[in-house]
């Protein structure tokens, strides 16, 4: 074997062992983009239902809690509510794509060896992965754009009353 012939391979058998540790993140991904759905849901309804409770209304909340807070503190407080959701918005395409190209490899060296069956399964790995990966990607981009408006709501109404 070849220097270059035993490279591949090494970095054939590398990437093979990515697939598991892959699949796995996009299930924990498309459980987490669920997951803030629902809580998402939940905020909705107690923002439209208001009232005199701050239930729904996080910087609103917080600035009762911390009334010395800055406006630099809230906005510092503003992106870590945001962030999980951003993250798994940029992480999960990325995660899908890789778990879409780790099958393509057995898969090309089934069509060689003309054995279709494991061909067919090495696709439907690689398509159903990407396409959990764009769910889960989806569904958390909605939900943090969306909830960065309503955080940006509420910062211009802590502006517009002053410190408390």
């Amino acid at each position: 074997m070849t220097e270059s012939s035993l490279l591949e391979l090494l970095m054939y058998q590398i990437g093979q062992l990515f697939l598991l540790p892959v699949l796995l993140l996009v299930a924990a991904m498309f459980a987490y983009a669920l997951y803030a759905l629902g809580s998402f849901a939940v905020q909705m309804l107690q923002r439209r239902r208001r009232g005199d409770s701050l239930a729904g209304f996080p910087l609103l909340a917080y600035r009762r809690a911390q009334p010395q807070s800055s406006f630099d503190e809230l906005d510092l407080h503003a992106h870590k509510l945001l962030e999980p959701a951003r993250l798994a918005s940029r992480v999960a395409p990325m995660l899908g794509l890789v778990g879409t190209m780790i099958p393509m490899g057995p898969a090309l060296k089934s069509l060689a060896d003309g054995n279709l069956a494991q061909v067919s399964g090495n696709l439907t790995v690689a398509f159903s992965v990407v396409i959990i990966a764009l769910i889960a990607a989806s569904i958390t981009y909605w939900i943090s754009n969306v909830r960065r408006r309503w955080l940006a709501e509420e910062l211009v109404e802590i502006q517009g009353r002053g410190r408390p």
